[in-house]
């Protein structure tokens, strides 16, 4: 028994030992297809999550026609991204969308892309977006240069004007509230469209807008140091003191307005300015060349006659040449003015502006004009008003020397400026005039005049009865049936005078006749030439014998 123990006991062991399976046999070919489906998995979960894209955040102001999963995002027409989801931002004030940009378009994403949505619009230029009426609308993203990424972009309502990289200019025009334009509204250069209104912003304190404007290349360079933007009504018509002035901008400008540019003529043409430089925007081209005359002097006119028709921005000249502009009509009304004056006067703040005369501003010591001008008051420099157009009534303000004004100047001052010495103008000199002249006609003695005048009356209605019987007469004269046959007689005297005249021509037997006759008389003068020659020199020849003897002495009876 125990032989057979120890006998089995060895095999036992080399069967358990066979039983117990390898290292490398414990893993069965089965676990290979979980362990490849798990590995197919997370490929597909990367490559899912790898697929999606960048998630970036839009806001805007108005998702009007932004739809969640179906609103595209394109860039040159091309697909790069979809929106996800679009919701209102915490404090309700606008709409946050989230979107998916395509792997592919990541590198499009950075501090200088912009975005916003098409869809149609009706404007100036036209229609456009008419694809996005059955496509739905959708959201334009123009890539940018800057190598630094972004992930968070505001959407804009109307499209960009400048592309964006574009080698413009942009530039900063503040103007009062009235002087407003709108986005994308031109900006010309002498009639012709060089750039764009890209925003428009009102400062509420300052009660300015703001106005950020973007010109094109290569048309950067028309803009200078010295240049004046103003805004371009289209058509603008004046009718001033200087006549009647028509222009007209681009039609562009006509139906829409906008802004146009240029330097003024009496000033240099200036350097190149850099990006965001600020300029004012003017009302109109009058104004913007008047502010380029930025040195002036202030005088006050004391104007004892009407100002009607005197009114801000009227020409100050002397003998025609413009030197000045009226700043204010009137001007402090209320300030207390000099015991000395008779009547109440209209004070009229006006500038005089040397700049007009060509003068640079450097070369301009306002002291030095101020000097001059007090010296020239003290020899007859004196201001006064004139008409500069009939039809309109417009009054400027006119600088002449008065060599026959007696009156002594004497330095005055209004409310700080120093007055400028007035004469009274035309229509006032006219109306002075015009009292003097009756006041001497109601001096005259008119009872005596109007007797003599009565007397005058009387004998010219006499004279008038006499003319009017002289009438009568000859009208008899003239209505006698005699009277009226002189005519018919005269007629017949003419017509014989006629007749008798035709029978004197050349080839009328009378004429002939005459002719004949006027021949024998010559034949017959030839004849009597000899014997008158012989009477001229011999007179008795015609009683005695032509030959030469004495003449015969007279003897008397008793010889």
């Amino acid at each position: 028994m125990t032989n057979e123990n120890s006998t089995q006991h060895p095999t036992d062991e080399k069967d358990l030992h066979r039983a117990k399976p390898s290292p490398q046999a414990r893993l069965s070919p089965i676990w290979i297809i979980p362990l490849v489906a798990i590995i197919i998995g997370m490929w597909l979960v990367y490559d899912n999550y790898s697929s999606r894209g960048t998630l970036i955040t839009l806001t805007t102001e108005n998702a009007e026609g932004i739809e969640a999963g179906k609103t595209l995002i394109r860039s040159r027409s091309v697909e790069v991204g979809r929106v996800e989801s679009v919701q209102l931002s915490d404090d309700l004030s606008h709409a946050v969308i989230a979107a998916r940009i395509n792997p592919n378009a990541e590198s499009m994403l950075n501090e200088e892309s912009r975005f916003w949505v098409v869809k149609p619009r009706i404007g100036r230029e036209g229609i456009s977006g008419l694809g996005t009426v059955l496509s739905g609308a959708y959201i334009q993203l123009e890539p940018g240069n800057a190598e630094q990424p972004k992930r968070e972009f505001r959407v804009s309502g109307t499209p960009p004007v400048a592309p964006s990289g574009d080698a413009g200019l942009k530039l900063n025009l503040v103007s009062q509230l009235g002087n407003s334009l709108n986005v994308n509204d031109p900006v010309s250069y002498q009639g012709y469209t060089v750039g764009r209104v890209e925003e428009a912003n009102f400062n509420a304190e300052a009660r300015t807008m703001h106005h950020q404007v973007y010109i094109e290349e290569p048309y950067a360079n028309l803009v200078t140091d010295s240049t004046r933007f103003w805004v371009a009504s289209g058509i603008d018509f004046q009718l001033d003191a200087n006549g009647l002035r028509v222009n007209l901008e681009s039609l562009e400008a006509l139906f829409g307005g906008g802004a146009t540019f240029g330097v003024p003529e009496d000033l240099p043409m200036g350097q190149p300015v850099d990006a965001n430089t600020r300029f004012n925007l003017y009302a109109d081209e009058k104004s913007a060349r008047e502010g380029t005359f930025n040195r002036y002097l202030e005088y006050v006119l004391l104007v004892d006659e009407s100002v009607r028709g005197l009114s801000k921005s009227a020409s100050v000249e002397f003998r025609g040449v413009r030197v000045g502009t009226v700043a204010a009509v009137p001007w402090n009304f209320t300030a207390p003015q000099s015991d000395s004056r008779a009547r109440f006067a209209i004070p009229v703040l006006i500038r005089i502006e040397p700049q007009r005369l060509g003068i640079e501003s450097a070369d301009i010591d306002l002291n030095e004009w101020d000097e001059r001008f007090k010296r020239m008051f003290s020899i007859g420099l004196r201001a006064s008003l004139k008409s500069g157009n009939l039809l309109t009534g417009a009054l400027f303000v006119d600088l002449n020397f008065q060599r026959d004004n007696n009156e002594e100047y004497q330095a005055e001052t209004f409310a700080g400026h120093t007055v400028f010495p007035t004469v009274a103008g035309d229509f006032a000199q006219i109306q002075s005039q015009i009292i003097a002249l009756l006041d001497k006609v109601n001096e005259l003695e008119v009872e005596p005049l109007l007797t003599g005048l009565n007397r005058n009356l009387a004998a010219s209605e006499a004279v008038l009865k006499e003319v009017n019987t002289l009438s009568q007469s000859l009208n008899q004269l003239l209505n006698d049936p005699e009277t009226q046959a002189v005519g018919g007689n005269i007629n017949t005297t003419l017509e014989a005078l006629r007749t008798t005249l035709e029978g004197m021509s050349p080839s009328s037997p009378a004429y002939q006749e005459l002719i004949s006759t006027a021949d024998r008389i010559d034949r017959l003068l030839r004849d009597l030439q000899p014997l008158t020659r012989t009477l001229n020199e011999n007179p008795r020849a015609l009683l005695f014998d032509n030959v030469e003897t004495q003449d015969p002495i007279p003897r008397s009876p008793r010889d």
